[in-house]
């Protein structure tokens, strides 16, 4: 029998010694890149798929008109510098849980499984209570959460930020105050302090003798009240506790503590609603009363107007304050037990999400 002379090659029955042709090899890696690109291509879709459809801050994070109506601070930029100083402390917050009901809180490490937000988009919830006034329901439908997990988080925001924030020195020395003093201050150049109460509307309480402890007549309605001070540059340097709305001007800031503050080469500038002479060892800069007088003389008018016209910083710091949506409404009874931490953080915020309120000193700075 004749035979084949290929049968002798061992290559004849496999191609395992056959090259693939260069061409083919090219086209291969370039169908394989291709791929990649479009798999890299649709998880970037899939990603700003489920940012989009996720109310959280990086939804966000790109318009600072977006940030200014859900938070309050000016910008991004100002949100992210206020999380990175904050941001160590939340791996020890306190997480208030269920068996807060029995005064009771558990200390956890900040972890997954805690939550099912992260960090940051829980201060961004807890901002957004404050900013918006939004109902806890409300709430609970935007982030795709519980309404008792909801509840959870804004009270443990609320104690987190009132401790931390409470831990910084906001009250200024004398030389700093002078150092950031507005040239619009220079005949009060004493000034350490502008001081002024401001009231918030709560729910009515079932109990007269409550009633009667709450009720306050300038504003007829059942309030809370509390005390802010701000350095004449602006910047919030006094908080007070809230204290039941019938109680005077004077009597807070006797309970406040700033008198144990202040000093006899300092002065306080009040208005004219404070009789606080007798029980503060400074100055008091306070606008003139007629008392019996038919008329106030020229120096007299001349001091009141120009005290009045640098009280108005206080009132804009207070307004800044009464901002946050959540004052604008009463006040349920329901949150009495951590209505004094939400409005103090507040009041404290205030220094974080605005710039200078005296525009003479932010010119000179």
């Amino acid at each position: 029998m004749q035979t084949d002379p290929d049968d002798d090659d061992p290559c004849h029955e496999h191609d395992y010694c056959v090259s693939t042709e260069p061409a083919a090899l090219d086209l291969s890696l370039n169908d394989n890149e291709e791929l990649r690109e479009e798999i890299s291509r649709l998880r970037k879709q899939i990603e700003d798929l489920t940012v989009s459809s996720k109310f959280c801050l990086e939804r966000f994070s790109a318009s600072d008109d977006d940030i200014r109506f859900f938070t309050r601070f000016a910008s991004h930029a100002h949100l992210m510098g206020f999380w990175k100083q904050i941001e160590p402390a939340t791996h020890n917050i306190i997480r208030v849980t269920r068996a807060r009901t029995v005064e009771k809180t558990d200390q956890v490490p900040h972890s997954a499984s805690a939550t099912v937000l992260q960090p940051i988009d829980e201060f961004f919830l807890f901002m957004n209570y404050l900013s918006l006034g939004l109902m806890q329901k409300d709430l609970a439908h935007r982030f795709r959460i519980h309404r008792s997990t909801v509840s959870r988080i804004i009270n443990t925001w609320a104690n987190f930020l009132y401790t931390v924030l409470g831990a910084v020195s906001i009250w200024l020395d004398v030389d700093t105050v002078k150092t950031h003093l507005p040239d619009v201050f220079q005949d009060y150049a004493d000034t350490q302090v502008i001081l002024d109460c401001t009231e918030l509307r709560c729910q009515t309480p079932n109990s007269l003798l409550l009633q009667s402890e709450v009720f306050s007549t300038y504003k007829s309605h059942c309030t809370f009240k509390g005390l802010i001070g701000i350095a004449p540059h602006g910047a919030v340097t006094f908080v007070s506790s809230l204290y039941q709305g019938a109680i005077s001007d004077k009597e807070i800031l006797k309970q406040s503590g700033i008198v144990a503050l202040l000093a006899p080469s300092m002065a306080i500038m009040v208005d004219k609603g404070f009789f606080v002479e007798d029980c503060v060892p400074c100055k008091v800069h306070i606008p003139t009363f007629l008392s019996k007088r038919a008329q106030l003389s020229r120096s007299e008018i001349r001091t009141t107007q120009s005290i009045a016209r640098l009280r108005v910083y206080v009132e804009r710091v207070i307004r800044r304050v009464k901002e946050h949506k959540i004052f604008s409404t009463v006040i349920p009874l329901s949150i009495t037990g951590s209505i004094n931490q939400i409005f103090t953080v507040a009041c404290l915020l205030v220094n974080y999400q605005n710039g200078p309120l005296v525009k003479a000193w932010a010119n000179n700075g």
